[in-house]
């Protein structure tokens, strides 16, 4: 809150608090600013006390002024001539022949990843903002458990054993396995048969996590400029992370039991992508499931059209086991199954892994000992202890229990709220429609000490949306919901 009685001036602790959020990533590079009058109502002060704010702001290089259109975070070597000049940038002609029997919205769509792709700079800023900490408060867009939900006593213990064993000085002295632990690929596999997924342990790679296992997929399989198909709304993380190794996103709309296959089939006859990427099961951030017959159409279009597919199954920990996975129909031909522990162990301990074709694998292979030479074994054979006693198993039902009940407080109280979901309530996330521009929403919220998770945030392109994703284990405190209701009729003023 801005203070009269402080020693800086109100113009000084207004440019002050948003060059902060600028400097956080919490305001990314593109995001536009509210007006003069919005800000001046938002904080209590003076139109002309917004625009001197806004002067200084200029002046340090953080924001531009675009012409009849308002200040916006200034983008890294992009002016606001070349963003003019880029909104009017002429069609590509091949989307606009395909354009005739595509929705209006999927057109807009490929016409904005076709044109100019997804800037890396924007994308991982606004990821970077998701990692800063607002305030001591349940946040509820952040993308993991609350810390004192993964708590336990079984990792320390694991490790501690590994470390005290005789054989620590095997295999900490010296580099491990290239495919990582074989006692753990050993128990990854079995795990995997649970699923469905039929692999053998040296068709199998442990990684730094499971966006290592899919940066592995895609170094080894794509190149600069090859098309990607992507689910949208879907993971900040890949777009930014497939835009920075100069891919062309192609951006294919989730539905409720899959992806838009027309979009697909589209996208196969006039961009012939190189890989699809898929989040199955618990798809984040609308919690969707795939159905077997929109997986089936997927596996004959990867066939006909030439194309892997990637499925990505992070939250399988708590996904039922007979959820529909591409890999188990395709049996591992032309899909690559990835997976990680991050989520249901902790963030910070990353194990992930990856199950290929065997043909991929020593490709594969290849590019893992080229970036990291191996993972760390201590961690990896802990890890193994934990899944062999069945500890990680009991754990994974303690976490799934807790969060039915969270789910169903926070639901309760998003719908009291005057919120609706876009989708059905299921797994970590929730995709909320609060009637506002989420954008906006969020800057405030930040006043109030609370990180929300924009729609923008899920889309390849920056576009305003009305949708949120909330945490279900973050979002079940009435108080936040209270706030929210101020804030957001605040902002309908």
């Amino acid at each position: 809150m801005l203070m009269k009685s402080s020693t800086q001036s109100l113009t000084e602790q207004l440019s002050a608090r948003i060059s902060e959020r600028i400097r956080n990533r919490l305001l990314a590079p593109g995001a536009r600013l509210p007006s003069v009058r919005q800000c001046a109502q938002q904080n209590g002060v003076s139109p002309s006390t917004v625009v001197a704010a806004y002067d200084q702001l200029l002046a340090q290089g953080l924001v531009e002024a675009r012409k009849n259109r308002g200040f916006f975070v200034r983008e890294s070597g992009r002016s606001a001539a070349a963003a003019d000049e880029e909104d009017a940038h002429p069609v590509d002609p091949g989307l606009e022949s395909a354009a005739a029997n595509w929705s209006t919205a999927h057109w807009f769509a490929a016409r904005a990843a076709g044109r100019r792709g997804v800037s890396p700079v924007n994308a991982t800023a606004l990821i970077r903002g998701m990692f800063h900490k607002v305030s001591d408060k349940p946040q509820p867009g952040m993308g993991v458990f609350p810390p004192d939900w993964l708590e336990s006593t079984f990792m320390p213990a694991a490790v501690r054993k590994v470390t005290s064993s005789r054989s620590l000085q095997d295999f900490s002295l010296q580099y491990g396995e290239p495919l990582g632990d074989a006692g753990l690929r050993r128990l990854l596999a079995k795990k995997l048969a649970t699923l469905n997924v039929h692999t053998a342990p040296e068709h199998i790679i442990t990684t730094v996590g499971a966006t290592h296992a899919l940066d592995i997929v895609s170094r080894t399989l794509l190149r600069p400029g090859d098309p990607v198909m992507v689910e949208e709304p879907g993971w900040a993380v890949e777009f930014a992370r497939l835009a920075a190794l100069g891919m062309h996103i192609l951006p294919v709309p989730r539905r409720a039991d899959g992806p838009d296959l027309e979009v697909m089939a589209r996208y196969c006859e006039v961009h012939k992508p190189k890989l699809y990427v898929s989040v199955s099961v618990f798809h984040n951030p609308t919690g969707y499931c795939l159905t077997p017959g929109s997986a089936h159409r997927i596996l004959q279009l990867a066939n006909q059209h030439n194309f892997h597919v990637v499925e990505d199954d992070t939250y399988s920990h708590i996904a039922p086991e007979h959820a529909t996975r591409l890999t188990a129909l395709d049996g591992l031909q032309r899909t690559i199954y990835v997976s990680g522990f991050a989520k249901i162990l902790a963030p910070n301990w990353r194990i992930g892994y990856l199950a290929a074709p065997p043909t991929l694998v020593e490709q594969l292979l290849d590019t893992k000992l080229l970036a990291t030479l191996t993972t760390p074994a201590l961690l990896e054979k802990a890890l193994a202890l934990c899944i062999e006693q069945g500890q990680l198993r009991r754990h994974s039902e303690r976490i799934r229990t807790r969060l039915d009940a969270a789910r169903a407080r926070s639901v309760k109280l998003a719908l009291a709220a005057g919120c609706s979901f876009a989708a059905e309530p299921v797994g970590l996330f929730g995709w909320v429609e609060t009637g506002v521009d989420t954008d906006a929403l969020s800057q405030r919220m930040l006043d109030e000490g609370y990180l929300l998770a924009p729609g923008a945030l899920f889309h390849a392109e920056r576009k305003p949306s009305t949708l949120m994703r909330i945490n279900f284990a973050t979002t079940q405190d009435a108080a936040f919901w209270r706030i929210f209701e101020r804030v957001r009729a605040e902002q309908e003023r």
